[in-house]
């Protein structure tokens, strides 16, 4: 198995991503109203991907300042953070992190309306069962244009074998 490095892109997913990370993906290009316009939570429906629940979050977008709170978070997600996070913010136990590689994730998404891929090993979740992780930020806005929330999905990789 070849070793696994921390990697990032903004605007695109890589061709080697998790499966299910190009299936919310395709998903919410299709539930976009028009190519200039972003999907909103309003085109969102759970029903639509029910194989891919237990790993999709929900995050609401504050400004002034700007900070991520979780409005939902699928099972998956919980089991690995060791507990529900749903109305807590993210990144709270880290005071600068819209600063670090992850955050400037969620800011460009935000500012840019463009989706962001992230892959590493996790830092703050404390389950040890999961040696890295890969996600995807996906920009949702109710009017087409300001984005107000983030459809996230977490995929958690468990440790498979003592050798990378």
């Amino acid at each position: 198995m070849s070793e696994r490095v921390e990697r990032s892109s903004i605007g695109s997913l890589p061709e080697d991503c998790d499966p299910r990370l190009k299936q919310i993906h395709a998903y919410w290009e299709s539930i976009r109203p028009s190519p200039d316009l972003l999907p909103g939570r309003q085109h969102f429906d759970p029903v639509d991907v029910p194989r891919l629940l237990s790993w999709i979050w929900l995050a609401n977008v504050e400004r002034d300042p700007l900070r991520f709170r979780y409005r939902l978070t699928g099972t998956e997600h919980v089991m690995a953070m060791n507990g529900d996070y749903t109305g807590r913010l993210v990144g709270e136990k880290n005071p600068d992190f819209l600063t670090t590689p992850q955050g400037t994730h969620y800011v460009a998404a935000v500012e840019q309306g463009i989706v962001g891929y992230f892959s590493g090993k996790p830092t703050v979740y404390t389950n040890l069962n999961h040696s890295w992780f890969e996600r995807v930020l996906l920009p949702l806005a109710r009017d087409g244009k300001t984005v107000d929330m983030l459809l996230g999905m977490t995929i958690y990789h468990r440790i498979t074998s003592w050798f990378w």
